[in-house]
């Protein structure tokens, strides 16, 4: 198992922290040191999930604040609560994620709520919080994606879904975009001198909440393949498949546009991973980032 290093003196947030990957990483976060903030669309569960950490590890610094990647305004009220402080933020975890809703919803934006939720939501956080993750001596941004990514692309002509909405499509393409966001904020790390480390993972094939909680909106239910696809394929638990992300944001030996997952594709110990060719093209990423920028109102040189 990932042993996390001393992360005493730390603040990290983490995103959908109350459950699955989000709370492991939470808590081997807490365990080693780290001051952690748990950021959750539901207060409630966030302060269940920190009574639990706090009953494994009761020296634990842990804090829950409300936080829905959805809702453009729910992200602003959350780093306008943090901004004021002033205190640096070393580790930001992009973990919360939304995975095939059966039907086309839009967020209180109007965005698809895959792309919102997944993509739109944590760029406008990543963003919005530059200025305290600068200030921070070896800032780190580690960005969940997912090995559905592979096999997607981004429609720059329907980037919403609005013409043809595909559940699975609709989620491979704001995992892909995920990835796309990670490796632009490292080379926007390298151009600026900055001294942030922008680093990607993806969990394999780990059973959470996300399997059913996405597939069950609307009153949908997994598919026949789906179903049988969550008995047959190989998969793990929270604690294996945090550690990509835990690595991407702690370990020393992770690297500026990294990307890590597990060994054997869906389950097994972390290695770094080659990134699908769709996420590896510079000119795609730039153009994304520039989308995001329109469609959030949230720009790098609007904090900096």
């Amino acid at each position: 198992m990932y042993q996390v290093p001393d992360q005493h003196g730390k603040l990290a947030v983490v995103t959908g922290a109350n459950s699955g990957t989000g709370k492991e990483a939470a808590k081997r976060l807490a365990e080693a040191g780290a001051q952690v903030i748990l950021a959750v669309r539901t207060p409630a569960k966030g302060e269940q999930a920190r009574a639990e950490i706090l009953a494994a590890h009761p020296g634990a610094l842990i804090d829950v604040r409300p936080l829905d990647l959805a809702d453009r305004s729910s992200v602003r009220s959350f780093t306008d609560g943090l901004i004021p402080d002033g205190r640096p933020l070393d580790l930001l975890l992009n973990n919360a994620g939304v995975m095939n809703v059966p039907r086309r919803t839009e967020t209180p934006d109007g965005f698809e709520l895959q792309l919102g939720s997944n993509y739109l939501g944590p760029f406008a956080l990543t963003v919005r919080l530059l200025p305290l993750l600068l200030s921070a001596p070896a800032p780190r941004v580690a960005t969940m994606s997912s090995g559905t990514a592979n096999r997607a692309r981004i429609d720059f002509d329907d980037l919403q879904s609005t013409r043809d909405y595909s559940p699975t499509r609709a989620y491979a393409q704001s995992k892909l975009a995920d990835m796309l966001m990670m490796l632009h904020l490292a080379d926007l790390a390298v151009q600026h001198h900055w001294p942030l480390l922008s680093a990607g993972a993806h969990p394999g094939y780990t059973r959470t909440n996300l399997m059913t909680s996405g597939p069950t909106l609307n009153g949908g239910r997994p598919g026949l393949l789906e179903s049988l696809l969550y008995r047959i394929v190989p998969s793990q638990g929270p604690e294996q498949g945090a550690e990509p992300l835990l690595y991407a944001a702690t370990s020393p030996d992770a690297t500026n546009g990294g990307y890590y997952g597990p060994r054997w594709s869906v389950v097994g110990p972390t290695k770094a991973v080659s990134l699908p060719r769709s996420a590896q093209d510079g000119a795609v990423a730039a153009r994304l980032w520039s989308e995001a920028q329109k469609l959030t109102g949230v720009s790098v040189a609007d904090g900096l």
